[in-house]
């Protein structure tokens, strides 16, 4: 139950994190496209360190000590990671959601089905969903530092991802008390699901390999599909791959810092 517990407050912390990033609506008026496009790529670098060096690598560690062979460790965690996309690439197929940058892809009809804000949250929710799950099962097993290292990567990400929700709420006429409580509620989805990951894979260990895949899956397919096409759509590849580096070197630095 610690580590459960342990887990849970970890994906809280990474989640509230989104509040910090949108603490800047109430005194900047309006965010660049260009630092939006940097930031978004900083969030996809941390993810994707964190993916291979926090979920997919000691994934495979714990597979060789549960199944004593390096070809069954590669397959189960393989094909976890092939759920995980699967997974969210269904969920984020049904739902409809709106695009930081692109904005809605419905027509009228649909658009005066849904409001704006649950537009923006589902398609938050599509992104914590991974993120969370990823915190809570990397404290699996015990591992505080793999799972202390995940959480402060995932909570450095949030940051500019809260900021984009936040102005972009605003952009569509909310108001700045307003995007930052929205922001700050859509954050906390993730502890629900790091509660989810983590008292999965301690209650049920030998699910832990496959947890440890799917959760990177899931994060990449978030990476490939949603925020690397996002930041190269308006004329800033190069600052958005500069934010990508930099994010995927400091979650790297933190995972091997932190052991």
């Amino acid at each position: 139950m610690d580590i459960i517990l342990i887990g849970f407050i970890a994906s809280f912390l990474a989640g509230i994190a989104t509040s910090i990033g949108a603490l800047p609506v109430f005194f900047i008026k309006k965010l660049s496209e260009r630092f939006e496009d940097t930031s978004l790529g900083f969030a996809a670098g941390v993810m994707l360190s964190a993916s291979f060096f926090s979920l997919i690598i000691p994934g495979l560690d714990y597979g060789n000590e549960w199944y004593k062979s390096e070809g069954m460790s590669l397959f189960v965690v393989l094909s976890g990671l092939v759920i995980g996309v699967l997974s969210i690439w269904i969920i984020q197929s049904k739902a409809p959601h709106e695009h930081f940058i692109l904005g809605r892809s419905h027509n009228k009809a649909e658009k005066a089905k849904l409001s704006k804000v649950w537009l923006f949250i589902i398609a938050i929710t599509l992104h914590n969903i991974p993120e969370g799950l990823a915190v809570g099962i990397g404290f699996g097993g015990g591992d505080i530092e793999n799972g202390t290292s995940l959480a402060m990567g995932i909570g450095l990400q949030n940051i500019p991802e809260g900021m984009a929700v936040a102005f972009s709420l605003i952009a569509v006429g909310y108001s700045r008390t307003k995007a930052f409580v929205i922001a700050t509620i859509t954050g906390l989805f993730e502890p629900v699901f790091g509660l989810l990951g983590v008292a999965l894979v301690t209650v049920f260990q030998h699910l832990l390999p496959w947890g440890l895949g799917f959760a990177a899956g899931a994060m990449l397919f978030v990476i490939s599909h949603e925020i690397i096409p996002e930041t190269h759509r308006r004329g800033h590849e190069n600052w958005a791959t500069g934010g990508f580096v930099v994010g995927l070197v400091i979650m790297m630095a933190l995972d091997i810092l932190m052991g």
